[in-house]
């Protein structure tokens, strides 16, 4: 289709290395008891799209609740992505949507809500066959592509509204991470808008002030264990890490311990980019 580009094609120039086939070997071999544990969409990504959740947050996503102020900030600044007041599924003709680091595709489904056509980008072969199950249960249709975060295999300029949650933080070093924010600001069309999530070390279960590495297991039904890795940011360095890229904030809220980010493309657009 013409949203996959060659991997030569706007190369971002950032190798995977050994670190990005683990996390993607990882969650090959946890896709299915993963995708098990994650039914409903975060409710930030619900309010930035304008929909409802459709039901509470999973324990492990660490989002029940939106924090005081977050709810109409993504709100507001996910409406400025259609230049309405609102995401509305009425309007969806000939938008485009892009879930990076899909998983199991929660939230291409609400994406399919409000484009047209929804791009479900993920690195395990693993989560999107389960996101593929899931299209099929729910009768919502996505393109599901494998690729790396920091190398996006879809053409410029194509985005109209991302949703780039609780995958940025997987990938090492901070290089990595820079290049995957400015592959999104390759794709998002000029005025687009996306929100980007990490976990923060604002969280009650991290004692920590500065961002650091370190690696979180996932146990699966017969009591194997295997490790995640994840960057937990503070909230200073992921603002930093957002302006070290091509992409510009709109907004950034900590919600529920974690960070969440409204961004845009540096480039113009919308009359208030470069």
């Amino acid at each position: 289709m013409d949203d996959e580009r060659s991997s030569s094609d706007g190369d971002s120039g950032v190798e995977p290395g050994p670190d990005a086939e683990s996390v993607r070997e990882t969650y090959d071999r946890i896709a299915d008891h993963f995708a098990s544990t994650r039914e409903y969409p975060w409710p930030e990504v619900a309010a930035f799209l304008g929909r409802e959740p459709g039901g509470g947050a999973d324990l492990d996503d660490d989002a029940a609740t939106l924090a005081d102020g977050a709810g109409p900030a993504l709100r507001s600044r996910g409406a400025e992505s259609t230049g309405g007041s609102g995401i509305d599924a009425d309007d969806r003709a000939e938008r485009v949507g892009l879930d990076l680091g899909c998983g199991n595709g929660r939230h291409a489904e609400l994406l399919a809500d409000v484009t047209e056509r929804v791009l479900a980008v993920d690195a395990s072969a693993g989560l999107l066959r389960t996101a593929r199950e899931r299209a099929a249960d729910r009768g919502f249709d996505a393109r599901l592509v494998q690729g790396d975060a920091a190398s996006l295999p879809l053409r410029g300029d194509r985005v109209d509204v991302g949703v780039y949650v609780a995958t940025l933080h997987h990938l090492r070093p901070r290089e990595r991470r820079v290049a995957s924010l400015s592959e999104l600001a390759r794709v998002l069309r000029p005025g687009g808008r996306a929100l980007v999530s990490v976990w923060s070390t604002a969280h009650d279960r991290f004692d920590a002030a500065s961002g650091f590495d370190t690696t979180v297991d996932w146990t699966l039904p017969g009591g194997e264990t295997l490790p995640r890795f994840y960057h937990i940011y503070d909230p200073a360095e992921f603002d930093a890490d957002l302006a070290a890229s091509d992409l510009r904030t709109v907004d950034s809220v900590v919600s529920s311990g974690n960070c969440y980010a409204v961004v845009t493309p540096e480039r113009g657009g919308d009359g208030s980019g470069v």
